[in-house]
């Protein structure tokens, strides 16, 4: 009896077999025309504040020598700053962190437009040890108008006239001991016609000399992504670097030209004027 039941379903099994439908055919390779040209959405200012400009006759690029290379800003999902064409009225304030010990990184970039809107670009990763960057944290932001006063007011501030790399000379003969803990900080203002681009370590009066700068830019990227914050304790409170180096200049001390100084990259011919845009808010 159970034989029988045994060949029962073992026909049944074959005959629900015979029944599966036949595999289908793969689907066709794409047409290779259509695969290199599609729609490329445009991105939103908070991701390219100057969306795509291009030189026009008679406008130059602003030299930028801030030891950061194009293909570097690609990884951290920025546009190379060496590309950015700035217009009359604008500026661009980039902070580059790095501490000492470890591969953390982060960088900011705060673009004023002069249609009156500003924007935060902020990122932080791992710096090592794969070709892309680790962790990778993203802040794309506009910033609310009062924020922007104090961030025009940088450009003439007189930190830009500091040598590019110093030393601090504490008076009589002594100098900062060498930096083994901290964040260096790489700081580039880009206006019409010219970059400037300071580094600092981690001494605090070093550090002080740029910290108006330092604040701007943390305060514009602070309270966005608590992972991000994670990274600045204090957030953009440089007060204490402050004081440090009002007390050094007020005791005599100074900031000396470091062995590896250099020049300023050079000036760009001014860009032609032309009428500023209404702001619009896509």
């Amino acid at each position: 009896m159970s034989g029988a039941i045994f060949l029962a379903g073992l026909a049944a099994g074959v005959a629900l077999a015979g029944q599966q439908p036949a595999p289908q055919a793969a689907p066709p390779p794409p047409d290779p025309a259509v695969w290199w040209a599609p729609e490329i959405p445009k991105p939103p200012p908070e991701q390219d504040p100057f969306q795509g400009r291009r030189l026009r006759p008679g406008e130059t690029l602003v030299p930028i020598d801030n030891g950061v290379d194009p293909l570097l800003y690609r990884l951290w999902g920025l546009q190379p700053l060496q590309s950015q064409l700035i217009k009359p009225g604008e500026m661009v304030l980039e902070v580059w962190a790095r501490p000492a010990t470890g591969v953390r990184q982060a960088v900011i970039r705060v673009t004023v437009r002069r249609d009156g809107r500003a924007f935060v670009q902020a990122r932080a990763g791992l710096g090592c040890c794969t070709p892309e960057i680790g962790r990778r944290v993203d802040i794309d932001a506009e910033l609310a108008t009062q924020q922007i006063p104090p961030l025009k007011a940088l450009v003439g501030a007189p930190m830009w006239s500091q040598p590019r790399s110093v030393v601090v000379d504490y008076g009589g003969g002594a100098v900062e001991p060498v930096c083994l803990e901290g964040v260096s900080w790489d700081v580039t203002l880009l206006i019409p016609g010219q970059a400037r681009h300071l580094r600092r370590a981690c001494d605090d009066a070093e550090v002080g000399s740029i910290a108006p700068a330092l604040a701007a830019a943390l305060s514009a990227a602070s309270g966005r992504d608590a992972r991000f914050d994670a990274m600045f304790a204090r957030g953009g409170d440089f007060s204490r670097q402050q004081r440090a180096y009002d007390a050094l200049i007020a005791s005599g001390g100074r900031l000396k030209p470091g062995e590896n100084n250099r020049p300023q990259p050079p000036a760009a011919p001014l860009p032609p004027e032309d009428p500023p845009t209404v702001p619009t808010r896509p």
